[in-house]
C-alpha cells in the first residue's frame, strides 16, 4: 500500500508541481492577493513590503550556498570519500540502501540540520554508486525525509530561540517567576513530548521508506553522469620547474596554517559558548576540514569551483522567499492565520492547532526563525491565556514547520543541488512521509 501510494503521489507531483522557482513565483502572488483580501493592507503597501524584504535573506542565502559548497567540497576529499564508501558498503540491497540513508540522515540532522542535509545527500549519492537497481530519486528523498528530525534536535531554531534572553517574544513571557522571559530547553528540546516524537521518527522513518522501495523491478533510470565519481583535485608539481606562484598554490604548509587558525578559533568559541552549534560554525568546520583534507589551497579551490555550480537555485530563490516572508509578517496575514486556529482551540488541543497553523504558514515562510517571529507573538499569549504548556506550544511551531517541509521544496534545494536532481524526482515520496508521520506528531503533542 505504501509503495503504491508513493508511486501515485510521485506521478501526481510530476504532473502538477512546478520547478521550485516557479513555485516561489506563484506563491508570491498567492500571498500578495491573500494579504490584500484578508487584511487592511493595500496593493502599493504590499509591493513596498515585498521590495523591502526582497534582500533580507542575503546573509542567510550566502550561508546556505556555503553549506552546499563547503559540504560538497569536504565530501569530495579523499578521506571523507573513503568514510562514505565504508558506510555505503553496509547496504547490500535497495531496501537496505533506503533505510541506511534515512537512519544516518536522521541522526545527522539531530546533531545539526545543515550538516545533516549535506551528509544525507552525499551518502545517498555514494550508496547509489554501490547498490545495483536502486532508485536514486528515492535515496535523495530519504535524505530529505530525514530532515524531519531537525526541529527537535540540538540545532532546532525554535527551542534555542525560545531559550535565548532578548529573543523577539521574550518580553511577552516576562514575569516574577520568569524575569528573562524564556522557555528553557528542559521544557522543549528535552521534554517528554520531544523525546517521544524524535525517537519515533528515528525508528519509523527508516521503516516507512522500506515500504516505498519498488519490488517489481521497475526503477527509474538515472543518467549515469549524475553518479560519476568526483574528479581528482590534487596536482603534482615538478619542483624544479614550478614557479613561486605555483608552489604557493600547492603549498601544504599554507593549508596547515589556515587549518590551525580555524581550529584555534573553534576551540575558543566552544570554550566560551559551550556546545552551541550554529550554521556559521558548521560552515567554518566544513571549510577548515576541507582545506586540511584536500591538503593544498588550490586543490580545495578546485573542489569548491566544482561544487559552486550547484548553488544556482539557492541564489535566485531565496530573495523571493524573503519578500514573501515580509509580506506575511508586516501585513498581519501570518498573525491572522495563527489567530484563526487559536480561536478554535482549547487548553489540550492548542498545541495541535498550533502545529497545523505552523504547517500552513510554512508554505510562505519556510524558516524556523521566521516562524518564531511571525507566530510567537500570537501563540505565546494565547497559550498563557488558555493555560497551555508553553514548551509544548513552542515545539508545536517547530513540528509544523519540519512536517510541512515535506511539501515545501525550499529546504530540498541543497540536497537536490548535490544530487543533480529536480524537485519532482523526490516530492512524491516526501508527501507519503508527511501523511504517515502525522499521527506521531499528534500523539506526542496531545498525550505527552
Amino acid at each position: 500500500m505504501i509503495s503504491r501510494l508513493s508511486r501515485h503521489t510521485t506521478n501526481l507531483v510530476s504532473k502538477y508541481l512546478p520547478d521550485p522557482l516557479i513555485f516561489a513565483l506563484l506563491l508570491t502572488f498567492i500571498i500578495f492577493f491573500m494579504a490584500w483580501g484578508l487584511t487592511d493592507s493595500q496593493p502599493l503597501g504590499l509591493v513596498k513590503m515585498w521590495g523591502d524584504g526582497f534582500w533580507n535573506l542575503l546573509a542567510f542565502g550566502m550561508q546556505m550556498a556555503l553549506i552546499v559548497v563547503t559540504g560538497h567540497a569536504l565530501a569530495s576529499s579523499p578521506p571523507v570519500k573513503s568514510v562514505l564508501v565504508s558506510i555505503a558498503s553496509l547496504a547490500k540491497t535497495p531496501t537496505q540502501a533506503a533505510m541506511l540513508v534515512t537512519f544516518v540522515g536522521c541522526i545527522a540532522c539531530i546533531l545539526n540540520w545543515g550538516f545533516g542535509l549535506v551528509v544525507g545527500a552525499m551518502l545517498a549519492k555514494e550508496v547509489a554508486r554501490q547498490v545495483k537497481n536502486v532508485d536514486y530519486g528515492l535515496l535523495i528523498a530519504c535524505a530529505y525525509i530525514a530532515f524531519m528530525t531537525w526541529g527537535g534536535g540540538l540545532s532546532g531554531s525554535m527551542p534555542l530561540m525560545a531559550a535565548t534572553p532578548g529573543n523577539p517574544v521574550a518580553h511577552l513571557m516576562v514575569s516574577e517567576s520568569n524575569p528573562q522571559g524564556i522557555v528553557p530547553i528542559s521544557q522543549t528540546m528535552f521534554s517528554a513530548s520531544n523525546i517521544f516524537i524524535t525517537t519515533m521518527l528515528i525508528i519509523c522513518l527508516p521503516l516507512l521508506v522500506r515500504f516505498m522501495v519498488r519490488t517489481d523491478g521497475k526503477v527509474n533510470v538515472i543518467d549515469p553522469e549524475l553518479l560519476a565519481p568526483e574528479p581528482d583535485f590534487q596536482r603534482k608539481l615538478d619542483r624544479k620547474t614550478a614557479t613561486v606562484a605555483e608552489k604557493l598554490e600547492e603549498s601544504k604548509l599554507l593549508s596547515l596554517l589556515v587549518g590551525a587558525l580555524g581550529i584555534s578559533y573553534l576551540l575558543i568559541y566552544f570554550y566560551h559558548s559551550g556546545f552551541n552549534i550554529t550554521i556559521n560554525t558548521v560552515n567554518l568546520i566544513f571549510l577548515t576540514a576541507g582545506v586540511l583534507l584536500h591538503r593544498t589551497p588550490m586543490a580545495y579551490m578546485r573542489a569548491v569551483s566544482n561544487a559552486a555550480r550547484s548553488t544556482a537555485g539557492i541564489i535566485i530563490q531565496f530573495p523571493f522567499y524573503a519578500g514573501i516572508q515580509l509580506m506575511m509578517e508586516h501585513s498581519g496575514l501570518g498573525g491572522l492565520i495563527t489567530e484563526f486556529f487559536i480561536n478554535i482551540a482549547s487548553k489540550d488541543t492548542f498545541p495541535i492547532w498550533t502545529f497545523f497553523s505552523s504547517g500552513i504558514i510554512n508554505f510562505a515562510v519556510p524558516s524556523g526563525g521566521g516562524h518564531w517571529v511571525i507566530q510567537g507573538p500570537f501563540v505565546i499569549p494565547a497559550a498563557q491565556a488558555l493555560g497551555a504548556d508553553l514548551g509544548k506550544s513552542t515545539m508545536a511551531i517547530a513540528y509544523g514547520e519540519q512536517w510541512m517541509n515535506m511539501l515545501q521544496p525550499f529546504w530540498a534545494l541543497p540536497a537536490l543541488a548535490i544530487a543533480g536532481l529536480g524537485v519532482r524526482d523526490i516530492m512524491g515520496y516526501c508527501m507519503t512521509a508527511l501523511i504517515f508521520t502525522t499521527p506521531i506528531f499528534l500523539i506526542g503533542l496531545y498525550f505527552f
